[in-house]
Formats: structure tokens, C-alpha cells, sequence
């Protein structure tokens, strides 16, 4: 595949750049850019994760029968036709409310 004389003018010029006597002056910038500015964003995101985990209630929201989240137009074809595929009884309320008090 013969490339056209835009691409090959295009690649002279990347090529050119890419030597352009800089030698390892953008690898030590990206060095410097990890320690300085990733590592702190991502030990101040583990920090926020981890004290919105300890502030958050693990108790389920009461149980409001609204009819438009009861609506079944078909049953399931799995099971006993009430569940989905993915139900949690922790978190997933039928429409008569959530199996287990516990949670």
C-alpha cells in the first residue's frame, strides 16, 4: 500500500520531532509528573473512598410500594418468574417489599 506524499511529508515531520535532540528530557518530565501529581490524586481518592465507606449507612431505605417500579408487563422465564436475573434480596425489593429484614 503506497502511501500518499501528505503522509510521507506528515511522517518525515513526526519522525523529525521525535529526534529533536531532547534526550530524555520528556521522559524525566513524566517522571516527575507521576511522583508529583498521580500518586497524591490517587492516594487523595483512596482517602475519600475510604472515609465516604466508613459515613455511609448500610441500612436499606424503607420500602414505599410505588406502582410504576411494580409494573410486570411479562413474568421472568427463570425461577418463579418474580426475580431477575441479577436479584440481590439485600438490595433488590419485589413488589411486595424485601424478602429479609435483616438488611
Amino acid at each position: 500500500m503506497a502511501l500518499s506524499p501528505t503522509a510521507v511529508a506528515a511522517r518525515r515531520v513526526f519522525a523529525a520531532a521525535a529526534h529533536s535532540g531532547q534526550e530524555g528530557g520528556s521522559a524525566r518530565t513524566w517522571k516527575i509528573l507521576s511522583f508529583v501529581v498521580a500518586m497524591p490524586g490517587v492516594a487523595v481518592c483512596m482517602a475519600n473512598a475510604y472515609l465516604k465507606m466508613h459515613a455511609h449507612s448500610h441500612d436499606a431505605p424503607e420500602f414505599v410500594p410505588y406502582a410504576h417500579l411494580q409494573l410486570r408487563t411479562k413474568r421472568f422465564p427463570w425461577g418463579d418468574g418474580n426475580h431477575s436475573l441479577f436479584h440481590n434480596p439485600h438490595t433488590n425489593a419485589l413488589p411486595d417489599g424485601y424478602e429479609s429484614p435483616h438488611h
